[in-house]
């Protein structure tokens, strides 16, 4: 890609995520992205379709300078680093991602954070067939972990006194492994 296209997006991505941690995403427009951005809102419309599309992107670019992406796990008895670094991602903006789990109008980004563990979890396939119990495909396996993970998080995200994105990551791995997990309300 381009470098200045590059450049331009990075920029728009950037304006998005310091407008919307000041202030809360509902109340940043496209002519207050484009204005923090630097560019013109033609600009804006010729890298994206509308402000959904940006904060996909947006979040995706936050997670991989924080390292925070899904590739790497290892099925063992401690969550793996890539999740709990992931957690740690989406608890430093957690604001964002609440509105993302709880608000409608996000689909775009709740697809991209699907389509993301489904691949980390794919990638998992020889470990997952081990564990699979009952012969399912990958693909099946993969599609119920994902939607483990994220109804996790989103709960975790609502959650009135959050617990470290460490402990949540222990909740999901121990889903995960099938242990069982018991707190205070069990």
């Amino acid at each position: 890609m381009d470098a200045r296209i590059v450049r331009t997006r990075r920029r728009l991505q950037e304006a998005l995520v310091a407008l919307a941690s000041e202030r809360g995403l509902d109340d940043v427009s496209v002519s207050d992205i484009v204005a923090a951005a630097g560019v013109n809102r033609s600009t804006f419309y010729q890298h994206y379709s509308d402000k959904e599309t940006l904060l996909a992107d947006a979040l995706d670019a936050v997670a991989e300078e924080a390292g925070a992406g899904m590739t790497g796990l290892v099925l063992g008895a401690a969550p793996p680093e890539p999740l709990v670094r992931f957690l740690e991602h989406v608890e430093a903006h957690a604001d964002l991602y609440r509105r993302v789990f709880t608000e409608p109008g996000y689909g775009a980004v709740l697809t991209r954070l699907r389509s993301r563990s489904r691949e980390a979890i794919v990638d998992l396939a020889p470990d997952v067939e081990e564990v699979s119990r009952k012969q399912l495909p990958v693909d099946v396996v993969a599609a119920g972990l994902t939607g483990l993970v994220l109804g996790v998080v989103g709960e975790w995200l609502v959650t009135e006194d959050r617990p470290p994105a460490a402990e949540a990551a222990g909740w999901i791995w121990s889903i995960v492994l099938g242990l069982p997990v018991l707190g205070e309300g069990a």
